[in-house]
């Protein structure tokens, strides 16, 4: 197997597990275990290795350990990649975004705890940041799809730049990434203010006296209706405009997604948003924009050599 192979084979794989730990970053959140190690970072309750910890101290210690191995093993493809591909070569610059979206990360992770915005903290400044970790995390995942992809191609590929492309795919990630914060601040509101029953947790959405996550959390669904309107049309226009498989496989993916996680929405709803539906219905947006990510990419300009590495 040539060495970019193996490099795109090892991008696939930090991909996959960087979902992962998003996953458990938010069963921190659902669980209120964010302060499992107090205020400390980046050591636990004031000592690296906790004796004795509780639930909420392994939980949120489980995170930081399988995060900051996310970091070393992003660390070691950027250096790989300066290694296996030539000056230019898109893989590098690929490998370089990742590197830096996954140290803002740590970063933005840092902040949550060391500034308490985590557990049950109900301050409205913790929606900010909650906003800033959800918009970091998909430019994250799509810094490292970029690399898995591009590693494939023996001139490295590239988001297409002409101007339709280009307000498309940039209107699809604003939808995206606008759907996404408002449902992280309806997951939170979830989280914070459970409700008894489905006819409760409505009168808390239209009540004026409601803690605002619980008033925001109403639109979440208008939002995600109106995005998912914007990405069907977008996946049919692709299709209309490039009829290739690769193109009309991802186009049929991304809209079969998006009706799945419109239908988990109402089920999460219904169900009162228990813990194991906010991590699918999380699992399914972060496949949704990964999703997305391959078809800007799947288009690259006229000219850009990327032809397929042969196996």
């Amino acid at each position: 197997m040539r060495s970019s192979n193996r490099f795109a084979v090892a991008a696939s794989a930090l991909l996959v597990y960087t979902i992962a730990v998003v996953l458990w970053g938010a069963l921190v959140r659902a669980s209120l275990s964010g302060d499992g190690c107090g205020d400390h970072w980046p050591l636990c309750n004031g000592v690296a290795f906790p004796v004795e910890p509780s639930t909420k101290t392994l939980v949120e210690l489980t995170h930081r350990v399988t995060s900051g191995l996310c970091w070393i093993w992003t660390a070691v493809m950027w250096f790989a990649a300066i290694r296996l591909f030539p000056s230019g070569h898109a893989t590098r610059s690929a490998a370089g975004w990742s590197l830096f979206f996954m140290t803002t990360e740590a970063l933005v992770g840092a902040g949550l705890v060391l500034f308490r915005m985590v557990a049950d903290n109900p301050s409205t400044a913790r929606a900010a940041w909650m906003a800033a970790h959800l918009i970091n995390t998909f430019l994250l995942l799509a810094a490292l799809t970029w690399m898995l992809v591009s590693a494939r191609h023996r001139a490295g590929v590239r988001f297409p730049s002409g101007t339709w492309p280009r307000r498309a795919f940039g209107g699809a990630a604003v939808v995206v990434l606008f759907v996404g914060v408002s449902g992280a601040v309806a997951a939170l509101g979830d989280t914070l203010f459970p409700a008894s029953s489905l006819v409760d947790g409505f009168r808390e959405d239209f009540s004026t006296t409601s803690h605002l996550f619980l008033r925001l959390r109403l639109w979440h669904p208008v939002i995600a209706v109106l995005g998912s309107g914007y990405l069907i049309w977008l996946a049919a226009a692709l299709l209309r405009r490039d009829p290739g498989a690769s193109v009309r496989n991802l186009g049929l993916t991304l809209g079969s997604l998006v009706v799945l996680q419109i239908v988990l929405g109402l089920l999460n709803v219904a169900l009162l948003a228990p813990v194991w539906m906010q991590l699918l219905h999380l699992l399914i947006a972060d496949a949704t924009w990964i999703v997305l990510v391959l078809l800007a990419l799947s288009s690259p300009p006229p000219g850009s050599g990327a032809t397929l590495v042969a196996s």
